[in-house]
């Protein structure tokens, strides 16, 4: 692979559609339109064109975005064509036996906006996360992310970082100077107080920021033959888990997204909690209560017709919910998976514990990369606070903090995550 190659990539997602959109970027996309499509139209603007070196392939919309104002910052073209797989298997062909040219790898196409700096890091994520967006939430938020929200609160934070350490450097370089004092002012200490609570405060919103990326698990707990496979097929309408009457059916984990009031919540069904000889039961009671530990909520189910036993103790908010409102003897406030009963009145409380843990105010701060930058910063701010009475070492601490932001950015050691992250993209973006 050559970073100086030109590439090229079906962009548009599966075949056969009504259009298909190939996208080409590099220094040969001008030669490559004026070979197969009789030189670049007017600069974004759509023109019809019959697409082909020698014979005609295909009659399609050709656009042209030349280079820095482009999605790569290189030259880039976009070929609209008819979504038939043998047109865009010609056309593939075709573009990519001319020297210079190949298929583009997965996410090629953004890592070449990031590293022409149309992109930063944090937008990238963001649009990693538009790309995997199931819920209006979930747009919601990887829209505002990719449109630079994160990126202009980090701008905000390092202005007032660069303040500060001018003030500090300042007083270390030039202390002898008439207009410079040999006292820090006391507005520095507490300017440094405030960014670092700032940042901790920002950290801090990761729980809900990641609750709306990932989705609000909840984990469907309990003895055998409590009913949660009952339950997660209701909550799901769906018959997604096996059901029957023998205790212990249930030994792997089993996950079910279901959308509530645009929000994704993960329902989580696994193996009833219990001791037991069975070597596939007790490593599904083992990966079990891994997923309660993972949990957002846990719903303790506790049928009727069994010996009721203590819940564990969980990380998260458990609801105790009596199960098998249908049978004789059942709870009078126990849901029914038969009947229908209490099921609204759940849903409405799940809904209302994942809006309680996602909580008020930005929700940009959503990848552990984020919080984990965050509060290296928070901290080597708190720890120049702590050094004033050394302000070599403050200053230092301050360079720190420069550093942790940046590398929020993507703007330093950007290289031990861009692999893994342009990874998960689709070929052609």
């Amino acid at each position: 692979m050559s970073a100086g190659d030109t590439i090229i990539a079906l962009s548009s997602g599966s075949l056969p559609s009504g259009v298909a959109i190939i996208r080409i970027s590099g220094q040969l996309t001008r030669t490559l339109l004026e070979a197969f499509a009789g030189g670049p139209p007017r600069p974004r603007h759509a023109s019809l064109r019959t697409i082909g070196r020698n014979n005609a392939i295909d009659e399609g919309l050709v656009l042209f975005f030349p280079g820095p104002r482009s999605f790569t910052g290189e030259d880039c073209a976009e070929l609209q064509v008819h979504g038939s797989r043998a047109v865009i298997r010609a056309l593939l062909s075709a573009l990519a036996a001319e020297p210079g040219v190949r298929l583009a790898d997965a996410g090629e196409f953004t890592r070449r906006a990031f590293l022409n700096g149309k992109l930063d890091l944090v937008q990238v994520e963001g649009l990693s996360d538009l790309l995997a967006a199931e819920t209006e939430a979930q747009r919601r938020q990887a829209g505002e992310r990719l449109a630079g929200g994160l990126t202009r609160d980090i701008a905000l934070w390092r202005e007032t970082l660069i303040e500060l350490r001018v003030e500090l450097e300042a007083h270390l370089d030039f202390s002898d100077e008439g207009d410079v004092g040999t006292n820090l002012p006391p507005h520095l200490a507490t300017g440094i107080a405030e960014l670092a609570k700032t940042l901790e405060h920002a950290a801090a919103r990761y729980e809900g920021g990641r609750i709306v990326r990932e989705g609000f698990r909840v984990a469907l707990a309990g003895p055998p033959n409590a009913g949660k496979s009952s339950l997660l097929n209701a909550l799901a309408r769906s018959d997604v888990a096996i059901v029957t009457s023998e205790a212990g059916t249930t030994r792997d984990i089993k996950e079910v997204p279901v959308e509530l009031g645009g929000q994704l919540c993960l329902f989580v069904d696994m193996a009833g909690l219990r001791d037991t000889d069975s070597l596939a039961e007790a490593e599904g009671v083992r990966r079990a209560r891994m997923e309660l530990d993972r949990a957002d909520l846990v719903l303790w189910l506790e049928p009727p017709d069994q010996a009721p036993i203590a819940p564990p103790e969980t990380r998260a908010p458990m609801i105790v919910i009596p199960t098998k409102g249908d049978l004789p003897g059942a709870d009078a406030a126990a849901i029914s998976v038969q009947t229908g009963q209490g099921l609204d009145d759940l849903m409405t409380a799940i809904r209302k514990a994942a809006e309680l843990a996602i909580g008020e105010g930005s929700l940009l701060v959503s990848h552990e990369r984020d919080r984990q930058a965050l509060l290296h910063a928070a901290g080597a701010l708190r720890n120049a606070g702590e050094r004033l009475h050394l302000p070599e070492l403050a200053a230092e601490e301050l360079r720190r903090t420069t550093h942790s932001l940046e590398t929020l950015l993507g703007r330093v050691d950007a290289e031990m995550i861009l692999d893994r992250l342009f990874a998960g993209f689709c070929i052609g973006k």
